[in-house]
């Protein structure tokens, strides 16, 4: 599967690839990637909102008790108020004695100079001597009648109802209800003190989420939308009935809109009853910023990937359209034009193959020259070969004739008892045939060696006592390839020159040793040696060209060979000293380079 999805994206031009990776792997990434942390602000801001909400319910918990402490400490205050119990439980004999008591109470009045929390204290009282007046009322069958009035007479507890049912008497506010006792008296009466409905909406109105405040009869005490007091839970507009929700966050549908509930619960100190403050708010206004946020944010993204993705494809297409004049270039080439000239500018990497493009068409089309020039020149050399080996070939002697001549000589030698001589015979007919042999570039060491040796014998036969040779050869050394007749002319020239420069005759030695992968080859003698003046001279004879006309092999033979074959570090090296000998050192690396044709 993998191997198909490669093979179809080498069959694309590299501009669709290019576009097509941008979409995979940065648009659609950034998309996804995009929707995610959408998502995960929007749960955030939920989250933020809820715990604000419940934050906020908290607060106003904590704003409600304290400002019903205020009724408590009123209410605490005028249980032991004797004025209100002298003024209640007097039977009054006219209107006038009624109206003077009344007017010289003033305990109510008190209060509201101190408390700005308090809108009105009335206390009800069974004595049909007393006229209502708002603050002091007769207690009647109709007031009997009332719920909160009884549950205030059936138990001593505090009770915080919403008090909507006085019709001639209309309250309709929030209000403590407390049965209050007098000492000495059987009969009891029942205290009212109601909250001002402005500090109840005003504790609420810096609230961010619609928050209202119910009684346990759940009528709504009071509310930022200040229509809602007075109506019940499950009279409210909102598609559910808040007054089953239970304490804690919930989510719901307010008006068919997903929405959450925030529900704690209130208990007053002393009370009987509690209150419920209620926290609603909608998704969408939570989470509206945050979509407005994100609308932009994608819609800027998009934007950018949109630039970005209009930027690739311009990149893509100057790219390959200078790859394809590069292209076109390359099919001139390949048609054998060897003067095109690539011209695209510019230091990228395209850039830089249209001008190794242009090196190597000079370089082409230089070794196509070379190679030209160097045809006719072997031609030329491999006619003149030809034309030297036809002549040497008609002047030379058979050589079966001369080796079969040698070996009569021998057989000869041996038959009259001349063995040394028949020995010295057969090692120059073997000594012959290996220089006849030297056809080959390379040849093993050991080869080499045997040359030497049976060239050092015959001129031991010839000088008898007055040379001297000792071979120390290295066994690692055997197989290294060295080019034929390398040594011979270095042992030839010790030879001659130490045996004619030295009455006493002279000694040759030569050493083969491995160093690493190298063998070093020393030829040493103790002949005559060279003064320093001719040992200058030879050595720029190493370096100098060639005579024409020439044809023995010498030390400048031996060294041109080296270094052409080798290399220039591998050339001969010469140290002589006058009255002490001289000594050939030279290096052979132990797997050479295969040799130049031709040469």
């Amino acid at each position: 599967m993998l191997y198909k999805w490669i093979r179809l994206t080498n069959n694309l031009k590299l501009r669709h690839k290019l576009i097509a990776s941008y979409i995979l792997v940065v648009m659609i990434p950034v998309m996804i990637i995009g929707g995610v942390v959408v998502g995960y602000f929007r749960a955030q801001a939920m989250d933020r909102a809820i715990e604000q909400a419940i934050n906020n319910v908290e607060k106003t918990k904590t704003q409600l008790t304290n400002m019903l402490r205020i009724p408590l400490e009123v209410s605490d205050k005028l249980l032991l108020d004797t004025g209100l119990e002298r003024v209640a439980t007097t039977r009054y004999e006219s209107v006038l004695e009624l109206t003077k008591e009344y007017r010289a109470y003033e305990g109510f009045k008190t209060f509201f100079k101190f408390y700005r929390e308090l809108s009105g204290i009335r206390f009800y009282y069974e004595n049909p001597t007393l006229i209502n007046n708002l603050e002091l009322i007769p207690v009647d069958e109709e007031i009997r009648d009332r719920h909160w009035y009884q549950q205030a007479k059936a138990s001593k507890n505090v009770n915080w109802y919403y008090i909507n049912d006085e019709e001639h008497i209309p309250v309709r506010k929030l209000s403590l209800i407390r049965q209050v006792s007098f000492q000495d008296r059987q009969a009891s009466g029942v205290l009212m003190v109601s909250l001002d409905q402005q500090e109840l909406n005003r504790m609420l109105a810096q609230e961010p989420f619609e928050t209202l405040i119910a009684d346990d009869r759940g009528y709504v005490v009071a509310a930022q939308n200040h229509s809602l007091v007075g109506k019940t839970l499950n009279a409210l507009e909102y598609g559910a009935d808040l007054s089953e929700v239970p304490v804690g966050s919930h989510k719901l549908d307010i008006n068919g809109e997903p929405s959450y509930v925030v529900v704690d619960k209130l208990t007053p100190e002393l009370s009987a009853s509690s209150l419920r403050i209620i926290s609603v708010f909608t998704t969408e206004s939570i989470v509206q910023d945050a979509n407005r946020v994100s609308v932009i944010g994608l819609f800027l993204i998009l934007l950018v990937l949109l630039i970005a993705l209009f930027f690739v494809a311009t990149v893509s297409l100057l790219t390959t359209n200078r790859l394809l004049r590069l292209s076109r270039h390359l099919n001139r080439l390949a048609l054998g034009d060897l003067h095109v000239v690539s011209r695209i500018d510019g230091n990228d990497e395209i850039g830089q193959l249209s001008r190794q493009f242009n090196y190597m068409v000079d370089s082409i089309r230089t070794l196509v020259v070379q190679v030209v020039e160097k045809t006719e020149q072997n031609n030329a050399l491999e006619l003149a070969q030809r034309e030297i080996k036809l002549k040497m070939m008609a002047s030379q002697i058979n050589p079966h004739f001369l080796f079969n001549a040698l070996e009569s000589i021998r057989m000869n030698a041996l038959m009259k008892g001349e063995r040394e001589i028949a020995t010295v015979v057969r090692m120059l007919a073997k000594l012959m045939r290996k220089n006849l042999e030297v056809g080959r570039d390379h040849i093993p060491l050991k080869e080499e060696i045997e040359m030497v040796r049976s060239y050092l014998d015959i001129q031991k036969f010839r000088y008898e006592e007055r040379l001297h040779y000792e071979l120390t050869i290295d066994p690692d050394a055997h197989d290294v390839q060295v080019p034929p007749l390398i040594i011979q002319p270095l042992i030839e020239n010790a030879v001659v020159h130490g045996v004619e420069g030295k009455e006493n005759g002279v000694k040759v030695d030569l050493i083969i040793r491995m160093e690493g992968k190298e063998a070093v080859v020393t030829v040493r003698d103790d002949g005559l040696g060279m003064t320093p003046e001719r040992l200058k001279e030879v050595e720029s004879t190493l370096s100098s060209p060639e005579d024409s006309g020439t044809n023995r092999i010498g030390l400048r033979n031996v060294h041109e060979r080296l270094v052409m074959t080798f290399g220039e570090r591998h050339g001969l090296r010469i140290a002589s000293e006058y009255g002490h000998g001289t000594t050939f050192v030279f290096t052979l690396p132990a797997a050479p380079s295969a040799p130049e044709q031709g040469m």
